[in-house]
C-alpha cells in the first residue's frame, strides 16, 4: 500500500511541474524473475581449463565434445540430474563455431531456467554459460513454503519502492534548492517516474491475489494435475482491462468450466517436451501452451530450491507471455517474460522481374533526411533467393485456390513475400490475413503518393490512411532490406531467422514477420512479438499524433529496425528455440541497446554526426532517449554507473547506456579500420560466390569473412556476440562475448581496442555489481582498467 501512495504523490507531484505529454504509449507488460547467483558466463581460455577440462581433437564430433564437458560440469550429481541437448543446436557455417544449447531436466522433467549454452569449434570449448540447478534434486512434486514463493515477488516490489522514494527524495530536494536547472531535471524525473508507476502498476497490482484466492475460492485449488485455477489467475494479472478483471472474478467457475485442455500431459515425460493446448482462455487470441516444469527460486539466505511450476505460453492482442506459475495452490507468478517488446534451391518456374518501390531508401532515417526515390527490389542470392514476393504454395497461408499443377512458388503482386506479410492494422485486432495490401498489378511498380497534410484533428486519421499504400510499401522495403543485412551477418536459417520457407537450409520455417502498418491499437509506440523459431513475429508500428499532420512510424526507419532488432537478439541469444532470455533487468535492457545501435549504424555517415533515437516521430529534437549518442560526454554522459540514476531501471534507459557503449566501441574500430559507405555486403554472383570487392578482406582458406572497414566489422562482432552469450547476460556477459567473437573472428587484433572503448564509460575489468535484483536495481561501480596487455 505505501509503495501505491509513493506512486500516487510522485506522479501527481511531478505532473503538476510539467506538462509535457510523453511521446510513448505505455502498454501493459508484466516482466519479472529471480536473479540466479550461481548462473555463470566463461568466455576465457584459462578459466575452462582451471575445470580440469582439456580441448579434443580438432576434428571431433562437436556435440560429443559437448556432452563430455557437460557430463565432466555435473559430475556425481548425474545420476539425479540429467540434461537433454535442444534441437536448435548448429553450427554457423560463416565462423565454423558449433552453438549448442542445453536444458537441465530432472526425473525427467525440464528444469525451464536450467539452461547451459556452449560454443565449440576444432575440439575446444570457446565459452560457456551455465545456471543449471546445483542442488539437492528434491521429491517429484517440489512444494517449498508458500511464504518463500510469496517474498519472492514482495522483493519485487519493494525494489520498485525503493527506487520510488529515491525518486522523491531528488524531487524534493530539487524543489528545495529552486535550482536554475530544476526544471529540466523534474521534467526528466516526470517521464521515469511515469513509467516506474507504470511498471509498478502491471506488476504488482495484484501483489495479494494468490492468497485471497486460495483462502476465498477452494474452487481456485484445483489439483496439480488441472493448469486451470493457476492460468485464470495468471490471466487476473495478465490482463491490462480491468472489465476483464471483474468478468473474471465474478464469475470464476463459469470461466473455470469453459476452459478446454487438449492433447496429452504426462508427469514424466520422456523424449520431447509434451504440451497441452487450453482454450477459451479469457482475454487471449489462441490457445494457450501449457508443460508441467521446474523452475529455480532462492531462498532469503541464498540457497537455490526447484518448484513445480505450469509454465504458459500465453498470447494476448498487445502480448505474448511466457511465465511459470506454482502448480501448487497458492499459485503464485514467479516468472514471466513478454515475447513483445519489442539442399539445392528450387528454381522458380515463372522468372519474376524485380519490382520498384517509391520509398525513402535504405539509409534515408525519415522524411526529414531525404527524398523519396524509385528503389529496385535488391535480389540477394544469399539472403533472398527468390526475391521478396515469391513464396511457395504449400508455405503460404493465404493462398486459398488450387495449386497450379507442377508449379511451386507464388509469386504475389502485393506485399506479401517469403520474408515479410506487410499490410494496414486500422482495427488493432491480430488477424491479418485479408487485411489491405497495396497491389501493383503486372507492373511490379509500387508507386504511391505520399503528400500528408495539416487538417483538422478530426480528420487526421483520414489523411494518414489515403496514403496507407505508400506506408505498407515503405514498411514492406524497409523490412525486407533489414532481413537481407542481418542474413549476412549471420542471422541465417540455422540461427532462427524470420522466413515461411527455408530452402532446405535448416532452422523451423513458417515465421515470416507480420508487419502491421498504421496499427489502431494505440498512438506513439511500436513493438515486436518474438515467439520461438517457427511461429511467426509479428511487428506493430503506430502513428504518432505529435504533430499536424500526424507522424507515421512506419516511415521512420530507425524505429522499424530497431524492433526487427528485438527478433534478432532475441533469436540469437540463447538459441532459436528459446525466446526467454531477454526478458527483464539488463537483459532485457540490452534488448532494447542492441535495437538502437544498429538503427543508428545503419543511419550513420563517414561524416561524423550525433544521433538522436525516434526526433522525426516523436518530434522532439532530442528524440525518445534521455541523450543522443554521442562521442562527447557533456552530450551523453552515460556510464555503467548511470544504471544506478533514479529513472535507469526501465529497459528503455538501461538499453540507452549499452547502445551508447556499443557507439563508442564502434567509432574506435572505425578510427582504427576506417568507414565504409555501406553496411550492406556485395551482392553475390549467380554461382554464390561475391565479386571482387573492398568490403571483406582477402579470403584466407576456410577461414570467416572478415569485414574489413570498422563500422562493418563492429555490427559483426555485436551479432556474433549475442550468439556467444548466456541467456539471461548481464553487461559484462556481452562485452566479454563481443571481446571473444573478436578472438575468433580476427585472432584477437583488436583486444585492446575494444576493452578500451568498453573501458571509456566504466565498462572496464574493475567495473563490478553488489546486489543485483530482477529489475536491474544494485549497486554499480565504474570500473576503467584495461587488461594489463592493453597497458604495456
Amino acid at each position: 500500500m505505501r509503495c501505491l501512495l509513493i506512486a500516487s504523490l510522485l506522479a501527481g507531484i511531478v505532473g503538476s511541474v510539467s506538462g509535457h505529454r510523453a511521446p510513448v504509449t505505455a502498454r501493459k507488460s508484466l516482466g519479472f524473475g529471480p536473479v540466479h547467483p550461481h548462473a555463470v558466463y566463461r568466455s576465457n581460455s584459462h578459466q575452462i581449463t582451471v575445470n580440469n577440462f582439456l580441448p579434443q581433437s580438432p576434428d571431433a564430433d562437436p556435440l560429443e565434445v559437448a556432452r563430455l564437458f557437460i557430463d565432466d560440469i555435473l559430475g556425481p550429481n548425474q545420476v539425479q540430474s540429467s540434461y537433454k541437448i535442444r534441437p536448435d543446436s548448429y553450427t554457423d557455417p560463416s565462423t565454423g563455431i558449433t552453438h549448442i544449447y542445453v536444458r537441465q531436466v530432472v526425473h525427467g522433467i525440464e528444469v525451464a531456467d536450467g539452461n547451459m549454452n556452449i560454443n565449440v569449434k576444432d575440439g575446444k570449448i570457446l565459452s560457456y554459460g551455465n545456471s543449471f540447478f546445483a542442488g539437492t534434486p528434491p521429491a517429484l512434486i517440489a512444494t517449498p513454503d508458500s511464504r518463500k514463493l510469496r517474498h519472492l515477488h514482495r522483493e519485487y516490489c519493494e525494489d520498485l519502492n525503493a527506487e520510488l522514494e529515491k525518486h522523491l527524495s531528488v524531487f524534493t530536494s530539487i524543489q528545495n534548492k529552486q535550482t536554475p536547472m530544476g526544471g529540466q531535471v523534474m521534467a526528466e524525473l516526470d517521464a521515469s517516474a511515469g513509467h516506474l508507476t507504470h511498471l509498478h502498476s502491471s506488476n504488482c497490482e495484484f501483489d495479494g491475489l494468490a492468497d485471497e484466492m486460495a483462502s476465498k475460492r477452494p474452487q481456485a485449488i484445483g489439483d496439480i494435475g488441472d493448469m486451470r485455477p493457476a492460468l485464470l489467475q495468471f490471466m487476473v494479472a495478465a490482463t491490462p482491462k480491468s472489465e476483464m478483471v471483474n468478468v473474471i472474478l465474478s464469475k470464476y467457475d463459469e470461466h473455470l468450466a469453459k476452459m478446454s485442455v487438449s492433447g496429452v500431459n504426462h508427469l514424466t515425460p520422456d523424449g520431447e517436451q509434451t504440451y497441452l493446448y487450453v482454450d477459451n482462455v479469457p482475454d487471449t487470441v489462441n490457445p494457450v501452451k501449457a508443460s508441467i516444469a521446474y523452475t529455480q527460486v532462492p531462498s532469503e539466505d541464498g540457497s537455490i530450491e526447484l518448484v513445480t511450476v505450469w509454465k504458459f505460453e500465453v498470447e494476448m492482442e498487445n502480448n505474448w507471455y511466457e511465465a511459470a506459475v506454482s502448480a501448487n495452490a497458492p499459485h503464485r507468478i514467479i516468472s514471466v517474460v513478454d515475447w513483445a517488446s519489442d539442399a539445392p534451391l528450387p528454381v522458380p518456374e515463372t522468372p519474376k522481374e524485380p519490382a520498384s518501390y517509391n520509398v525513402f531508401a535504405w539509409g534515408i532515417n525519415d522524411p526529414s533526411d531525404g527524398n523519396r526515390t524509385l528503389q529496385k527490389e535488391n535480389f540477394d542470392g544469399l539472403a533472398s533467393p527468390v526475391g521478396w514476393h515469391s513464396l511457395p504454395f504449400v508455405n503460404d497461408p493465404s493462398f486459398k485456390g488450387v495449386k497450379p499443377s507442377n508449379a511451386f512458388y507464388r509469386n504475389t503482386s502485393t506485399t506479401f513475400g517469403n520474408n515479410v506479410f506487410a499490410q494496414e492494422n486500422w482495427e488493432g485486432q491480430n488477424a491479418y490475413l485479408n487485411n489491405y495490401r497495396p497491389d501493383a498489378g503486372s507492373t511490379s511498380m509500387y508507386d504511391f503518393q505520399y503528400k500528408p497534410k495539416v487538417s483538422d484533428s478530426d480528420e487526421a486519421m483520414d489523411v494518414a490512411r489515403s496514403y496507407i499504400n505508400a506506408t505498407v510499401t515503405q514498411l514492406f522495403y524497409t523490412s525486407n532490406m533489414i532481413h537481407d543485412l542481418y542474413y549476412r551477418y549471420g542471422f541465417t536459417e540455422l540461427a532462427g531467422n524470420f522466413q515461411q520457407y527455408n530452402f532446405g537450409r535448416g532452422g523451423r520455417e513458417g515465421d515470416a514477420v507480420i508487419a502491421n502498418a498504421q496499427d489502431g491499437s494505440g498512438f506513439n509506440n511500436a513493438n515486436f512479438m518474438t515467439p520461438p523459431d517457427g511461429t511467426n513475429g509479428r511487428m506493430r508500428m503506430y502513428l504518432w499524433n505529435t504533430a499536424n499532420p500526424y507522424r507515421d512510424g512506419d516511415f521512420e526507419a530507425g524505429i522499424v529496425i530497431h524492433e526487427y532488432s528485438h527478433g534478432l537478439s532475441t533469436r540469437l541469444t540463447g538459441g532459436p528455440l528459446n525466446s526467454g532470455c531477454l526478458g527483464w533487468g539488463e537483459s532485457g535492457g540490452m534488448g532494447e541497446g542492441w535495437g538502437d545501435f544498429l538503427a543508428t549504424s545503419i543511419r550513420s555517415t563517414a561524416n561524423y554526426s550525433d544521433y538522436p533515437m525516434g526526433a522525426w516521430a516523436a518530434n522532439r529534437p532530442r528524440g525518445i532517449r534521455n541523450y543522443p549518442y554521442s562521442l562527447d560526454e557533456t552530450v551523453n554522459p552515460s556510464t555503467y554507473q548511470t544504471l544506478d540514476k533514479p529513472g535507469y531501471w526501465g529497459v528503455h534507459a538501461i538499453g540507452e547506456v549499452w547502445a551508447q557503449i556499443l557507439w563508442l566501441v564502434s567509432q574506435a574500430l572505425i578510427e582504427e579500420h576506417g568507414f565504409s559507405e555501406t553496411l550492406y555486403p556485395p551482392l553475390p554472383l549467380e554461382n554464390g560466390t561475391l565479386p571482387a570487392n573492398d568490403f571483406y578482406r582477402p579470403a584466407a582458406g576456410k577461414k570467416p569473412l572478415v569485414p574489413k572497414h570498422g563500422n562493418t566489422l563492429s555490427v559483426q562482432l555485436v551479432i556474433n556476440g549475442m550468439k556467444l552469450q548466456p541467456c539471461q547476460p548481464s553487461f559484462f556477459d556481452a562485452r566479454d562475448a563481443i571481446v571473444l567473437a573478436d578472438e575468433e573472428l580476427t585472432g584477437g587484433e583488436n583486444f585492446c581496442t575494444l576493452w578500451k572503448a568498453f573501458s571509456l564509460r566504466g565498462l572496464g575489468t574493475d567495473a563490478s555489481v553488489q546486489g543485483r535484483t530482477p529489475w536491474g536495481g544494485g549497486i554499480r561501480s565504474n570500473g576503467f582498467a584495461t587488461p594489463a596487455t592493453c597497458s604495456e
